[in-house]
């Protein structure tokens, strides 16, 4: 069901989607039976996603891995469900992997569960324990098509080769949609699409009694106030397409148009009888950044980007619509804004979106949204999971006790692979994965999720090395890169256009350097001794928009534009950097 470019690029679920399956098998007892499907995002930075998906179903399976167990999303969506008291059905999937381990993994499952369940007592005293032991275990094999309540062996197919025992336990064990006939209209708005001939399209889930096209309902806004409006259309889902439909009743997930402004969390109900739903809750932002208009000396270069504040301004506003995650504060300048949201992916993401839409930008930093509590300052913390070859533990381990990491458990399952997990602040987390990923060798595994907040965990260091800044504008030639080589890396080209801030390299020691990039080489009548040696340059690195925010130290910024990415620093004169520099030692002495 993942159908956005980016989905498909970085092999994640980002937005919710929904999708109506009609069953008549042997377990229907002759009748169609509907079953409507959400496929939920796993990733906490898509926290708002989750909470849209869950207020619309009424169970959950829970898909598992038959070799990775239960991974941090997994823990982070679980928790969510339970907290709503959502019946689950796991499902272990993939059986017939040869690294399968089909036992160790329905028990670190039910682990999981009871680990939960005790953590939420407080929050949920009611959770019934024992149907969580007794949930029903699916055992299948989607690309074969199969499934089967019998376990297999690790590595074999199930002994089965239909989908009906999975049918079987989503109609015996997940509810029907629960409603009052005499209980008048009442439906929430879960997510906001838009269609070039309907305009604005709202998906709904109805909860109580009849929604008909051509009708007119109340409809109550976030703030409680109540109008009256039209619905001009009403589409189900059948498979991955919408079609025309001309009623709704409870249980139905459908598409509405008609409404030009309405907003995800308002409630369509009954003129003459206006109950509201309650209100989508959404985590609090762990995570900031700025975000403004390009300021660069090579900004609008190309022409037909999109340049203005005004058109930045539009486009985040219009985020803020279909995105409840997001928020979009003003910071008393008139060409950027701060966005705060669950994790850095998440607004990555965003300038990705923003980027491929034609906008040219500068992004900051991104920074922790801190709190006081009790007068103390207050930071978000991660439950940061890691999977890794054990080679690698001792230097992984020295790594995040640098970023104020604490190890909570680890585990060998005996394969070659240890399993770590880390209470790690948030801000130590950013630009993690870029060296992670370097120790590794591109081997490791990471994932995390909220782990609520903490006393603030006191100053971390972020990367040791320093960044090779352009001292002038011009273009880079070879020249100036043989002879600087040897000592750093860069990130630029020969031929590249550079400006005075601009950062063209790493350095391999922790100060920055300014450099001539641009310098070319003197031409004169004398044969060189040396002319037919040949010397060669080493490729640059490539920067991805997330390796470039997670590259930049505090006092540097990325320019995004549709072609490239540049990493810069916030003042680009060298003489006022030296000067803030300066000024930033007296103080620390």
């Amino acid at each position: 069901m993942d159908s956005d470019e980016l989905e498909k690029e970085k092999g994640i679920t980002i937005l919710a989607k929904n999708t109506a399956v009609t069953y008549s098998g042997a377990h229907a007892d002759g009748k169609n039976i509907t079953i409507n499907v959400i496929d939920t995002p796993g990733h906490a930075d898509f926290g708002g996603e989750v909470e849209r998906g869950l207020s619309m179903v009424d169970g959950v399976v829970l898909l598992v891995d038959a070799s990775e167990g239960p991974l941090p999303q997994t823990r982070f969506v679980l928790r969510k469900a339970l907290l709503a008291k959502l019946p689950v059905i796991l499902v272990v999937n993939k059986t017939d992997r040869p690294d399968s381990r089909i036992d160790e993994v329905v028990a670190e499952t039910h682990d999981l569960l009871l680990g939960l369940a005790s953590d939420l007592v407080d929050d949920a005293p009611d959770i019934d324990v024992d149907a969580l032991l007794e949930l029903p275990v699916i055992y299948a094999s989607g690309r074969a098509g199969a499934a089967s309540t019998v376990q297999p062996a690790d590595g074999s197919l199930p002994d089965n080769d239909n989908l009906e025992p999975l049918f079987e336990a989503i109609v015996n064990h997940i509810p029907a949609p629960s409603y009052d006939d005499a209980h008048p209209l009442q439906a929430q708005v879960t997510n906001l699409d838009a269609s070039p001939f309907l305009g604005r399209i709202a998906l709904v889930r109805v909860f109580h009694g009849t929604l008909t096209k051509g009708s007119t309902v109340a409809r109550v806004a976030l703030d409680g106030s109540v109008s009256t409006v039209r619905i001009s259309e009403l589409l189900k889902t059948e498979a991955l397409e919408r079609v025309p439909a001309a009623s709704a009743t409870a249980g139905d997930i459908v598409a509405v148009a008609g409404i030009d402004d309405i907003m995800i969390g308002e409630t369509l109900a009954d003129p003459d009888d206006v109950r509201p739903c309650s209100a989508i809750t959404v985590d609090d932002p762990a995570i900031s950044m700025t975000i403004g208009t390009n300021t660069s000396p090579l900004a609008g270069v190309v022409k037909g980007h999109k340049l203005t504040a005004r058109l930045v301004k539009e486009r985040l506003d219009r985020e803020l619509v279909g995105n409840v995650s997001i928020r979009v504060l003003d910071i008393d300048r008139p060409d950027a804004w701060e966005v705060q949201g669950r994790g850095e992916l998440a607004l990555a993401i965003l300038v990705e979106n923003m980027r491929r839409e034609g906008f040219e930008l500068t992004v900051g930093k991104p920074q922790v949204v801190t709190q006081d509590v009790d007068g103390q300052r207050h930071e978000p913390f991660e439950a940061l999971t890691i999977d890794t070859p054990e080679e690698f533990v001792g230097a992984i381990t020295q790594l995040l006790a640098a970023k104020k990491g604490q190890m909570d458990s680890m585990a060998n399952h005996g394969t070659g692979w240890v399993r770590m997990e880390f209470r790690v602040p948030a801000r130590g987390l950013i630009g993690f994965r870029s060296e992670f990923l370097t120790l590794t060798r591109g081997q490791g595994i990471a994932n995390a999720i909220s782990a609520g907040l903490k006393p603030w965990a006191g100053p971390i260091t972020s990367r040791n090395s320093g960044s090779i800044v352009a001292d002038r504008a011009g273009v880079v030639t070879a020249n100036a890169m043989m002879s600087l080589q040897e000592r750093m890396s860069f990130f630029v080209s020969p031929g590249d256009a550079v400006y005075e801030g601009m950062v063209v390299g790493e350095n391999s020691r922790s100060e920055d350097m300014d450099v001539n990039i641009t310098k070319e080489k003197k031409l004169n009548n004398i044969r060189s001794s040396t002319a037919e040696e040949l010397e060669r340059l080493t490729p640059p690195r490539q920067l991805s928009l997330e390796e470039s925010l997670d590259f930049a130290a505090q006092d540097e910024c990325v320019e995004v534009t549709p072609e490239i990415v540049r990493i810069r620093k916030v003042d680009l004169d060298q003489t006022v950097r030296a000067r803030s520099a300066a000024r930033l030692k007296r103080q620390e002495q």
